[in-house]
């Protein structure tokens, strides 16, 4: 093995760093200050980034019975004199005190039955701890005397949001941050650079100038909004997009639905189409009753097609398109919103309104030559793309069509006095402090723009709005707010900014002693930010890094390029003369850009996919090679990435190994909130999976895959065998095999199969998932045997899938593709046995649902009337049926007269079922599983030997905690685990959301 084994190597505290990671973005309104200083798409939480990145350079524990390991010296065994102490230093190095494993299951217990208890949580959020100077001092002597040197080097190729480079910059570490995206790297600058550099006094001036420029801009737009009474604080506005209806010409308000506020103060809208009127007039509907009667729900358009208020007629898609390519597509105003403190009500627009907003209209028609001249109207081209889909759709052919007038006014207004007050700032701040204050106020702009465009929506359940990019598209909205910007806009994200910056100084206030007591420069000062392609990292020198710790882009989650371009154009208006380089293109780069990105290859027809494919699969390569490239012989390499797609352990395993890897450990940590996971309804929780790597040494020959088969087995069943003895189980289980198994594999590359290539005649190379579908096989027959409490019984495999997937996702619905994955590992097909044959699950999108006995009702399967079940569960399936449906006695004689009463495999699966699936009891004390009531009842009835099912173990909370009774106010960020907030995540991986119609 090159190199001293690591810790990552051989232990991560998993379920504290997933608990700290739900913790961390548990409460939008209690996020980490990167999140509030601008939108970056996909972060991942701060603690399993610096966890991922320490235990990437930490030694190893000297044990027993690992030989790899390196034994310490007398002065660490005398710090560490367990591995149980060493542990709990990694995790309170890492910022994790107290149990947060335990509260957070307690919270889910109390949830589930309705209580309402006091904070468990004993200490602050992970992310929030700076290392002390004691830590340092131990963590940089354990560094010298792994790597031979204080100054660690490390790299991220890939840097996006900061999370992972910021990280690394906390604890010490020489920091080379690259990143391809000029928006990103805005970002990074005012994440990792200037807040270390400046410090407190940072946020002093931001707020002078930031001051200067608000009171400005206030008093030029004033008149272009409502006049409004002294005690309010500020309005927003409520529009809908119009097309003229087809017959009488009149303006046709379009929005899916009309509600304004949804709850016990229900408030909406009614749209009053008057023959006598040319427009469309609004009434407000307030209380639930009256809302029922004026039916909200029932909207003027959807999928695309509208309904006529004037003549009640549908109109065609095809027209409203036409009709917006046309520049016929317009906006009205519907309802405004004033907000008090205190209150937030809503009126029908007045004239008043009415005639603001004509204000604005002239002076945009008034000034536009002008500001053409000056560069401020972002003309620049919408493309169409994977993101950005319905712009030429409906008429968004540049992007200044992104918003309305009066909304272009707005930003006009902020780029001029932003340039005014600037000029000022320059006169007197120094010049990179100048630059600094100058790119922090530009993000205000950027917050601005993504909070008032034609892509925002109002949420009548939280009284706000939401951002353009609540979900990482530009799909249409029918329907849009708008901010008030002569009041709110601006010096709302201005002090977003501020107290961002804020928190991040805070974050980067490690000890100013001697870095670290080694004579290093700070590490701001060694900190290296490039912006280019990770497939070409010219300014990193080969064998230079110690660490390269990176989460890669997967296929076309998201479009980085496309989304960020929606900035860029403010960006270049405002930061271009201070950084040239990163502004010089009309748009970003999204040439370089390693994503799937099948709208490059439009013009190629039906093989734009495959070409899309093709392109990012060997854009990943490259980068990983330019990766294996830059890192030092001994280093490691820790490739993070969301366990949504099986095909992504297809995918990056490939890659790796072609460029030169060999990968050792896997690690899943559940970084995104499990959702109901706790009462066993939907397991749509995605875990960050860490892939460990290592430089691989030249091999000789090629192995044959007949040959590993009985090596990866045994690892895989050793594997799970330990890891499930420290209490890892479900998924989870399976994904610790995986990267042991890969790493025979890998460390072998290239493997062959037996089948060759049709063309060539040569052997094709092995694809890894084939190996993890072996690994899965093992673990499947681990887990039975564990279901049975030891025993082993043959079933079939229709009967072992049901299980297994209880078992595994502890849910009724979950993924697809994890469904498809555990199928073929059972030699079933998904679709054609377990949907479509068997009914045992619907498939909807990208999930899966376990059906219930009931529905699974057919004739010659779970029916009563069948002398014989192929498959067991249909049996077991049938007998719940009729006792749900007939009861116990029609139960009895079923059960006697296919004689299952004595059928030992009927018992041993009603025993596995019972430990399957969850046992979790709602507040009055009952199964939530309905399932579970109807099998317990079974055992009663017919087979009271067996064991009753596994009570729902009470997690235990330290008395102290309860107690002492922390207040919410004191709960450091964690108001999501008492249901305060459900706000979502801004910066989600996945993004889904029931929002507007969008076509």
């Amino acid at each position: 093995m090159p190199g001293p084994k690591l810790l990552i190597e051989q232990w991560l505290p998993i379920e504290a760093i997933g608990a700290e990671c739900m913790r961390e973005r548990g409460a939008s309104s209690a996020l980490p200050p990167l999140y509030f200083l601008h939108i970056w798409w996909a972060r991942r939480p701060l603690t399993v980034s610096r966890a991922a990145i320490l235990a990437s350079l930490l030694p190893a524990y000297p044990t027993e019975e690992d030989p790899d390991t390196r034994p310490f010296p007398d002065r660490f065994r005398a710090l560490f004199p367990t591995f149980e102490s060493y542990k709990e230093w990694f995790r309170r190095l890492i910022g994790i005190y107290g149990d947060s494993v335990t509260a957070q299951k307690y919270l889910a217990w109390a949830k589930n039955r309705g209580l309402k208890v006091p904070n468990p949580y004993t200490h602050a959020r992970a992310f929030t701890y700076n290392p002390s100077e004691e830590q340092l001092e131990q963590l940089y002597d354990l560094l010298e005397w792994v790597w031979g040197t204080r100054e660690i080097t490390f790299c991220d190729p890939m840097s996006g949001g900061g999370s992972i480079p910021f990280e690394a910059l906390r604890y010490g570490l020489t920091v080379h941050a690259n990143e391809l995206n000029s928006v990103a790297s805005v970002i990074l600058k005012a994440t990792l650079d200037y807040p270390a550099r400046f410090g407190p006094s940072l946020v002093d001036d931001i707020k002078k100038y930031g001051r200067l420029w608000t009171e400005k801009v206030q008093s030029i737009l004033r008149p272009y909004f409502s006049e409004l009474d002294d005690n309010a604080i500020g309005a927003c506005y409520l529009w809908a997009r119009t097309v003229a209806c087809p017959e009488t010409g009149k303006h046709v308000p379009l929005s899916p639905n009309w509600w304004i506020r949804k709850g016990s103060d229900s408030t909406s809208v009614r749209v009053i189409a008057d023959p006598n009127e040319t427009r469309c007039r609004f009434e407000i509907v307030r209380g639930a009753a009256a809302c029922r009667k004026a039916d909200p729900d029932k909207g003027s358009v959807k999928r695309g097609t509208g309904i006529s208020p004037w003549t009640g007629d549908t109109i065609d898609g095809d027209y409203i398109k036409a009709e917006a390519q046309a520049g016929r597509m317009g906006q009205q105003l519907y309802a405004v919103g004033i907000k008090k403190t205190g209150d937030f009500s809503f009126r029908a627009p007045i004239e008043a309104d009415e005639e603001a907003v004509e204000r604005a209209e002239t002076e945009v028609k008034k000034q536009w030559a002008l500001w053409e001249s000056k560069g401020l109207i972002p003309e620049e081209p919408r493309r169409e793309g994977r993101a950005d889909w319905a712009c030429q759709i409906y008429g968004a052919t540049k992007w200044s069509d992104t918003y309305s007038p009066r909304q272009l006014l707005t930003f006009a207004v902020f780029i001029e006095a932003l340039r005014e007050v600037t000029q000022r700032a320059k006169n007197e701040l120094g010049s990179d402090r100048f630059t600094a204050v100058r790119t922090y106020l530009t993000l205000a702009i950027g917050k601005s723009a993504d909070y008032n465009s034609k892509q925002v929506r109002w949420d009548g359940t939280r009284d706000k709005i939401v951002n353009s990019f609540a979900r990482h598209d530009l799909s249409m909205r029918w329907s849009f707010a708008e901010f008030d910007s002569s009041r709110n806009l601006l010096t709302w994200t201005v002090s977003q900014v501020c107290d961002a910056t804020q928190g991040l100084v805070e974050l980067t206030s490690s000890p100013k002693g001697e870095w670290f007591l080694g004579n290093l420069d700070k590490p701001v000062d060694r900190l290296s930010l490039e912006t280019g392609p990770a497939q070409a990292m010219g300014g990193v020198g080969s064998g230079q890094i110690r660490c390269v710790c990176v989460d890669p882009p997967y296929y076309d989650n998201v479009m980085y390029s496309e989304c960020s371009n929606f900035f860029y154009i403010w960006m270049k208006r405002t930061l271009g003369d201070q950084f040239p380089d990163l502004f010089a293109s009309q748009l970003t780069n999204d040439e370089d850009e390693a994503v799937m990105n099948a709208a490059r290859f439009k013009a190629m027809g039906k093989k734009a996919k495959p070409l899309a494919t093709a392109d990012y699969e060997n854009k990943m390569f490259a980068c990983f090679k330019e990766m294996n490239r830059v890192l030092h012989p001994d280093g490691v390499l820790t490739v993070m990435f969301t366990h949504k797609q099986v095909q992504a352990w297809d995918t990056l395993g490939s890659s790796l190994m072609r460029s030169g890897f060999r990968i050792d450990a896997s690690w899943p940590v559940h970084t995104e909130s499990e959702g109901s996971l706790h009462q066993a309804k939907k397991n749509a929780a995605a875990s960050t999976i860490l892939l460990v790597c290592r430089k691989r040494e030249a091999s000789g020959e090629p192995v044959w895959w007949d040959d590993l088969k009985g090596l990866v087995r045994e690892t895989a069943r050793e594997t799970a065998q330990r890891f499930e003895k420290e209490g890892i189980r479900g998924v989870d289980l399976y994904i610790s095999t995986f990267g042991p198994v890969l790493s025979i594999i890998s460390e072998r590359w290239p493997v062959l199969t037996s089948n060759t290539d049709p063309k060539t005649g040569d052997p094709i190379p092995l694809q890894p998932g084939e190996a993890l579908d072996l690994a899965r096989s093992e673990v499947i027959n681990l887990r039975k045997q564990g279901l049975l409490l030891g025993r082993s019984v043959e079933f079939d495999p229709v009967t072992d899938w049901y299980l297994m997937a209880w078992d595994a996702f502890r849910a009724q619905e979950f993924p697809a593709d994890e469904a498809r994955k555990l199928a073929l590992a059972l030699g079933l097909d998904l679709e054609a046995s377990l949907v479509r044959d068997k009914r045992l699950v619907t498939k909807k999108g990208k999930n899966v649902t376990i059906a219930l006995p009931t529905t699974r009702r057919k004739k010659g399967m779970v029916d009563p009337e069948a002398e014989s079940f192929t498959h067991l569960i249909d049996a077991l399936h049938t007998a719940m049926m009729v006792y749900e449906e007939d009861g116990s006695k029609a139960c009895q004689v079923f059960i006697d007269h296919h004689g299952l009463r004595n059928d030992s495999r009927i018992k041993a699966l009603v025993q596995a079922a019972m430990q399957a699936i969850p046992t979790t009891r709602g507040k009055d004390g009952k199964f939530l599983r309905p399932e579970m009531t109807t099998l317990d009842a079974l055992r009663l009835l017919v087979w009271e030997d067996l064991p009753a099912p596994p009570e729902e173990e009470v997690p235990k909370i330290d008395t102290q905690m309860v107690l002492f009774d922390r207040s919410i106010n004191d709960a450091g960020g964690d108001e999501h685990e008492y249901g305060i907030d459900e706000d979502e995540n801004p910066d989600e991986e996945s993004g889904e959301e029931e929002g507007e119609d969008d076509e």
